[in-house]
């Protein structure tokens, strides 16, 4: 019998079955301690070295602010590292191209970071220059710089701080107040001020509208007075100071382009053309004084795009052409055969012409040119006349002369005959 034995009355315990329970309780408490350590101890956090950070170069768009005002620059590579900034294992930091130190530098409640933007809260021109990123972890480092340009609120620096927009002349459409997501993130009673050449906008004119909630001013039947500088002006709060911050555009106008019925008026019905030449076959269409922006045309072979029919490239569709002749405008796109082959004469072809106010299309086909020609029929019968021609001159001409020597054999017989008897006469 295993595990214990009766000895003077009292249970023996076998030295197996003490490693046994031995060893369960050790494995018991090394689970234990593992799990333990995985909950309080942490990773030690490493960083690539500065040295091995990859530059990924300058961001394309210039950063502008007004002097007095908040400006927020926002990492430019973060976007590659979906999330960088929250990640508790990737580091973030920004500094001056002409600084050492990192920022935030100087007075604390100027410069900060948050949520991996770089906040200068306010900006002095003296913050204008190149700030550069840095983002890494333990296993890559990239940096990338963004320009800042701080200007005076003044007339003349509207050039530089302005955002470029383009309404239609006529029609009703909107400006939008560029690059506010920083201030009016989480604001559910945002207000924006908008003003026309430094005037505030009266809201009780129906040619203006300010949409509550939004950052767009509606404008309705845009006339060429509309054009110029707008600006919009929110309020933003920062440590008990409130800020204006303001974003200026300039209102470009544009003509509304008349459209006219397109008309096609080439190519023919029917286009004759040799087996293995080159052939160009014109789609010409008349516009008057319509847009010839607005006007779309194209080519069809069998009721399928000419780049889906004819992937090879033997025929394709030439450069479209716009051009004016006698103040009426004109749009061309040729259809090319490089060459004709006999499967060409069963496509039908069509050219195709589209505006918002019409769409048209015209059938053309691709038939082989006859050889008959009526020069080389011609030819022989030419030549038949030609020499029946020359034997009736020839005959003629020999007629005439043989009229004539006949006359003057006559004539010269006559006087043979008068001088006969005086010669006799003479010899009696």
């Amino acid at each position: 019998m295993h595990g214990c034995r009766l000895q003077g009355g009292r249970p023996e315990i076998s030295t197996s079955s003490v490693l046994w329970k031995l060893s369960g309780t050790m494995f018991f408490l090394y689970l234990l301690i593992v799990g333990v350590s995985a909950f309080t101890i942490q990773p030690e956090e490493r960083t690539v070295p500065s040295g091995n950070c990859q530059f990924r170069g300058k961001h394309f768009k210039t950063t502008f602010g007004v002097e007095g005002e908040p400006v927020v620059l926002r990492c430019p590579q973060v976007r590659y590292w979906l999330g960088a900034s929250a990640s508790p294992h990737v580091n973030l930091t920004w500094r001056k191209n002409d600084s050492a130190g990192m920022a935030p530098g100087g007075e604390e409640t100027q410069v900060r970071v948050e949520d991996g933007a770089l906040w200068i809260v306010p900006a002095l021109q003296g913050n204008s220059g190149t700030y550069i990123c840095t983002v890494r972890n333990a296993s890559y480092c990239d940096e990338m710089s963004i320009e800042l340009r701080v200007f005076k609120k003044t007339e003349a620096s509207l050039t530089f701080i302005s955002y470029p927009q383009i309404l239609t002349l006529s029609t009703s459409g909107s400006l939008v107040c560029p690059e506010l997501s920083e201030f009016t993130r989480n604001k559910t009673d945002m207000k924006i001020h908008w003003y026309k050449d430094s005037v505030l906008l009266d809201q009780a004119n129906e040619k203006f509208l300010s949409v509550q909630g939004t950052t767009r001013l509606l404008i309705h039947n845009v006339s060429v007075e509309d054009g110029g500088y707008y600006s919009c002006v929110v309020a933003f709060a920062h440590n008990g100071t409130l800020y204006n911050v303001t974003r200026n555009i300039k209102l470009r106008i544009n003509k509304k382009e008349e459209e006219t019925v397109p008309v096609i008026i080439s190519p023919h019905q029917t286009i004759l053309a040799s087996l293995g030449s080159r052939l160009t076959i014109p789609c010409k269409v008349f516009l008057g004084a319509g847009a010839c922006s607005t006007t779309v045309l194209w080519w069809m072979a069998n009721n399928t795009n000419i780049e889906s029919a004819y992937q090879e490239g033997r025929v394709t569709e030439g450069q479209r052409l716009e051009y004016s002749e006698n103040n009426e405008n004109y749009v061309e796109v040729p259809l090319i055969f490089n060459p004709v082959i006999r499967e060409d004469l069963n496509t039908d072809f069509k050219c195709v012409v589209h505006n918002t106010l019409s769409f048209q299309m015209l059938h053309t086909t691709v038939k082989e040119a006859s050889t008959f020609s009526w020069e080389i029929a011609l030819a022989p019968l030419s030549l038949v006349l030609f020499v029946l021609g020359g034997i009736w001159m020839h005959r003629w001409y020999k007629h005439r002369t043989g009229k004539a020597y006949g006359l003057t054999a006559l004539k010269t017989g006559h006087q043979d005959f008068q001088f006969y008897p005086s010669n006799i006469k003479e010899i009696k």
